[in-house]
């Protein structure tokens, strides 16, 4: 596998930005600007204030392609983070209405936009739990993937940080897991990532384009660092 860390060599990309100020958002875009990248991101109106100096801001609404589609390009690659936060089962609906709306709305803009590459933030799959959550999220990968469009599909399933570190407690219970042979791909594939591993993992993504459509599942994402 592949280590996120880039040399200064790396090819400059330019990036349209969904879900910027979330909770990915925050993180990944300060490193992207330090690596050179340049960044527009997609805001509400007056939210701007949210994305760091150096960030272009587009105003407009994620889940209506015509409100921002006219200034993807020249944007050569769309890395998509919208999604419901801190999902559970009483957030069903809101599945369909926000994640698989908006993914709905990228790939318009996306393809009229002339992007080359898209990086989209999925979930581990299959899983035991959150059926709902997981079985919309593979609606959106078949939807990108039915677009033509290239894509990297990175699959965390739960990213550990500020604010979502109660998984921590659930530890033991993956290291056994991983260690039974009836279990281990399981745990594996549903393993936890960190916020760090998650930023160099998108990095690695954007900064190396699929030709086609690549999947990352945790056990890849755990191994990159900037």
């Amino acid at each position: 596998m592949a280590n996120a860390h880039m040399t200064s060599a790396h090819k400059p990309r330019r990036l349209f930005i969904t879900g910027g100020s979330g909770y990915l958002g925050r993180h990944l875009i300060p490193a992207l600007l330090q690596r050179g990248h340049e960044v527009r991101a997609l805001v509400r109106p007056g939210s701007e204030s949210k994305l760091p100096a150096g960030c272009m801001t587009i105003a407009g609404d994620a889940l209506v392609s015509q409100s921002f589609a006219a200034r993807v390009p020249p944007a050569d690659t769309f890395v998509h983070l919208v999604g419901v936060s801190h999902p559970g089962p009483a957030k069903a609906p809101l599945f369909r209405t926000v994640d698989l709306a908006s993914v709905q709305a990228a790939v318009a803009a996306a393809r009229t936009g002339g992007i080359a590459h898209m990086v989209y933030v999925s979930v581990a799959q299959p899983a035991p739990v959150m059926k709902a959550y997981v079985q919309v999220r593979a609606e959106c990968e078949a939807l990108i993937r039915g677009s033509g469009l290239s894509a990297t599909f990175v699959r965390p399933w739960y990213v550990l940080g500020p604010g979502h570190r109660w998984p921590h407690l659930l530890q033991p219970l993956y290291w056994l897991g991983e260690q039974l042979p009836s279990t281990r791909a399981t745990a594996q594939r549903l393993g936890l990532v960190t916020l760090a591993q998650m930023i160099a993992a998108l990095v690695h993504a954007l900064e190396h384009p699929a030709a086609g459509i690549r999947v990352m599942e945790v056990p890849e994402i755990r191994f990159m660092r900037l």
